[in-house]
Formats: C-alpha cells, structure tokens, sequence
C-alpha cells in the first residue's frame, strides 16, 4: 500500500521546469507581511505606530459622537438642534441643501442643471479612459457638450432664458471651474509654445503676458472684470458680470499652465529636436507628434495641481458678489435661525472641495500609472 510520501519526490528529485508551485512561507505575503515592513520593522516604528493608533482612536470616538451619534438631522432652527442634542447640527445643511446645490435657479427649470450634469460625464469618459464604449463616435459628442451644456443652463433654443444672476452654489462653482479648466489647458499650451518659440516677437508678447498674469493676484483680476471692464467697452455695451469673471480665471489659469507646459518643454532633450528635424517634419508636426505628448506626459502632476488651484480659487467670486457653494453657506450664518453653527457649515463646503479635488488627485495618479510617468512605487 504506498503513501503520500510515496508519490512526491525528494527535494531535488523532478525533473527541471516540472517542480510545482508552493504557497510562499506564512507570514511573507499579506496584509501580515505589510503590516511587519510598514508599521512594526523596528522598535521605533513599533511605538509610533501604537501612539498614532491611540491618537486616531481618541479624536474619531470624540469627534464622531459630535458628528454622527448625538448630530440632530431635522429641526426649526439652532436652539431646536440644541434642544434635541448636543451633536452637530445637521439641519442647517439639510434646509439649505437645494439652495447649496442649485443657487436661485428656477425650481421648475431645474431638471436642465441635472441633465447637463449627468451629460457632463458622458462627455467626460471618451476624454479620460481610452477603453470607453464606442470612444471614437462618443468624442463627438464631447466636442459638442459645451455648447449644449450652454444652451441648457442659460437657455435658449426653445428653452427659458435664465439670468447668470440667478447661478449660483455648487452649479455656480462647477461653471467657473470646469470652464476656466477646459479652456486654459489648450490657451496655455499655446502660450508656452509662444514663450518657448525663436521668434522674438512671439516670444516677447506671450512672455509679457504670462509674467503680468502671474504678477498680479486672482482677486485683482476679478475686480477689474467686476469693476473696471465696462470702462473700456465702448458707451452702451452691457457685458455680463460672469462671463466677464470666466475670462479672468481662464486667462490666470493659462498663465500659471503655460509655465507648467513650459517646464515641460525644456526637460526634452535636443535629440528629440533632432530627431523631427532628421525626419524632415515641420514644427507644427514635430511639437504635436514627438515633443508635446512627451511634454505633457511629464507635466502632468503639474497640471493636475493647476488644476486643483484653479477650482479652489472660485471661492473668491464670493468677494464681488457671486455666490458660489462657499457665498451661499456662509449667507446661512445670517439668518437668526441658524447663526452660530459655522463648524457644520464649513466642514460641509470642506467636505464637497475635498471629495472633488481628491477625484482629480487620484484621476492624475491613475494617468501617471498608465503612461508610466514619475517612479513606480
């Protein structure tokens, strides 16, 4: 009768490439295995560990009967949360949620704001991921999605015209951010360009624009376009106060991604140069075929971050007048119901900037990845 040992040869013993796999050694693999090489490889490490375990314990519990288990959901007004617990006051979000997302939008025309929301990401998906269904034909449809997106949220075309002064909260932030980010990338590209490029005119005009942009802070700027604009517009001629704030973000943000693109520009070798040159290819197509995707693909943690600046900074409209998420909350403080709960309130506009920075953090991340720009980890 044979036996298990039997049939398994001594070590050594098979014949070459017909050894078979073995599950690795316990302990080597594994959350165990990252655990001992992350946070117990020396005694050192050991005791910070075990300190930040016990600093991490003592402010969730603290912090998160505050902002779950004794915050008040549905009430009338402060003294009505403070009544009912002594948690968060979470009404005041509740209340003002609508007002947060849609500004003073018409109620009724409001179904156009989540329309072109939701087509916003149909547009976005053939831009950003390459395995997109139907991606050649759906690029189309994200060429043409800003003048539709227009037409929806302003109006016209048979739809109800809707004044610019009505937007506002988180509609009004995503306008200018999305706007001022789609439209710098390819401004400041052509700038850097400019500022890169042996012709001295061209290279004087974008230079001096670049560098008086970036002399000058975001909140200047935005007063000019609210205040100062319409004095150099000829007697008569009306320009709306938001498109005139676009124009400013745009031209800053191109500014600053100019510069970006330019760093970019310069970290080519001249080999590459010569390498178009050889092959007998114009400028044009040397800088869109060879020099400019290796540009872009080493400036795009830069470019991520001009970005993320860029959305951000739309809280500074609230400094002339537009009510973006940030404008619309702190209005909240004013009203005697809710006045003293600026700790919701804030954490609230901190919460809705993080998770939509951190998408587009992680977004780079993923494009770094997959080019196989920076250094593994």
């Amino acid at each position: 009768m044979s036996t298990a040992t039997d049939t398994v040869p001594a070590s050594g013993a098979y014949e070459p490439g017909s050894h078979p796999d073995l599950a690795p050694p316990p302990g080597t693999t594994g959350p165990i295995r990252w655990m001992k090489d992350n946070l117990f490889s020396s005694p050192l490490s050991t005791v910070l560990t075990l300190i930040s375990v016990y600093i991490v314990y003592t402010v969730v519990t603290s912090a998160g009967s505050w902002l779950v288990l004794d915050a008040v959901i549905s009430a009338d007004s402060r003294e009505a949360c403070q009544a009912i617990d002594s948690g968060a006051c979470w009404a005041v979000i509740v209340s003002r949620f609508n007002l947060s997302i849609y500004g003073f939008y018409p109620d009724a025309e409001r179904w156009r704001l989540n329309l072109a929301f939701i087509l916003l990401f149909v547009a976005l998906g053939p831009i950003l991921f390459d395995n997109f269904p139907a991606r050649k034909h759906m690029m189309k449809f994200s060429m043409a999605y800003p003048v539709i997106a227009y037409f929806l949220v302003v109006g016209g075309m048979g739809l109800e015209p809707v004044s610019t002064h009505l937007f506002g909260g988180v509609m009004l932030t995503l306008v200018i951010g999305l706007t001022g980010i789609t439209c710098s990338l390819p401004i400041g590209i052509l700038l850097a360009l400019g500022r890169y490029s042996k012709l001295p005119v061209m290279r004087m005009v974008c230079t001096m624009f670049i560098e008086f942009i970036r002399g000058v802070p975001l909140i200047a700027l935005l007063f000019v376009a609210s205040v100062m604009l319409n004095y150099f517009l000829p007697p008569g001629v009306e320009f709306d106060l938001l498109f005139r704030v676009l124009i400013m973000v745009t031209f800053f943000a191109s500014a600053y991604m100019a510069e970006v693109i330019r760093g970019g520009l310069q970290s080519m070798p001249k080999g590459q140069f010569e390498a178009a040159d050889a092959m007998g290819l114009t400028y044009w197509q040397a800088m869109r075929l060879i020099i400019l995707p290796q540009a872009l693909k080493v400036s795009i943690p830069g470019i991520v971050n001009t970005f993320i600046g860029l959305y951000k900074d739309t809280t500074l409209v609230l400094i002339i007048g537009l009510l973006d998420v940030l404008g619309i909350m702190r209005s909240s403080l004013a009203d005697p119901k809710w006045n003293g709960l600026a700790h919701e309130v804030y954490l609230y506009t901190a919460i809705f900037f993080f998770i939509s920075c951190f998408a587009m953090s992680r977004y780079s991340l993923y494009l770094e990845r997959k080019l196989h720009t920076g250094h593994k980890r």
